[in-house]
């Protein structure tokens, strides 16, 4: 049986740059970066986004406990709502796709009709887009909670123990001391690693039953 690290506050805050630090790594090598093959599938331009925006107002958007109600009723599995033009978000993204071959989690743009219904159905804003929204059928989680909780569902390589670090740093770490490192690098995303006139969804490629179809915010 393999034997956990002692669960100490700096083993738990090591997970989360190591988190932080493979998400850079991914979009600054393009190691998990949108595949040329799958480019297509997983990006819609602005434009497309303004599309899809000026859609839903012709058809109106259903209220947003129903658009819960609906992206929950035939499938359980949570929705990451993460930001669509962010390149150090993206890379999150990519990871989380890489290291979840079973499909246990979901994918949404908090910019697009799903993502702001969702964040209003659990008491937030529609246009707050300041952090990563980890969305269950019986609430949802934010900044370091979200993020910690979502690697816990992944499964990377065998000599990352990503799971039981990311335990030790919900019950070992203060929730506050979480958030400070959260913000320090959600607030600053964009001058990191910059962003893109693109918001990513998914068109019909192999990711098509990860990323939550948008007109279910529509009647």
């Amino acid at each position: 049986m393999r034997q956990c690290a002692k669960p100490t506050a700096i083993s738990s805050i090591i997970g989360m740059a190591l988190l932080l630090a493979f998400s850079t790594f991914a979009v600054r090598t393009n190691a998990f970066v949108m595949r040329p093959a799958n480019f297509a599938s997983l990006t819609r331009s602005a434009t497309a986004l303004q599309e899809s925006t000026e859609k839903a107002q012709e058809k109106e958007l259903l209220p947003p406990k129903a658009v819960s109600d609906k992206v929950f009723a035939t499938d359980n599995r949570p929705i990451i709502l993460f930001d669509g033009v962010c390149n150090l978000c993206n890379g999150a993204v990519n990871l989380a796709l890489d290291w979840d071959p079973k499909g246990k989690l979901r994918f949404a743009a908090l910019q697009s009709n799903v993502g702001r219904s969702l964040l209003q159905a659990n008491g937030r804003n529609g246009d707050d887009m300041s952090s990563i929204v980890l969305v269950t059928e019986d609430g949802a989680f934010i900044k370091s909670d979200a993020v910690l909780r979502i690697s816990e569902a992944l499964t990377p390589l065998s000599l990352l123990p990503l799971k039981p670090v990311s335990r030790l740093g919900r019950y070992v770490v203060p929730r506050f001391l979480r958030d400070i490192i959260y913000d320090g690098v959600a607030d600053n995303r964009y001058d990191i690693l910059g962003k893109q006139d693109q918001c990513r969804f998914d068109a019909d490629g192999e990711y098509e039953d990860r990323f939550v179809n948008d007109e279910l915010a529509l009647r």
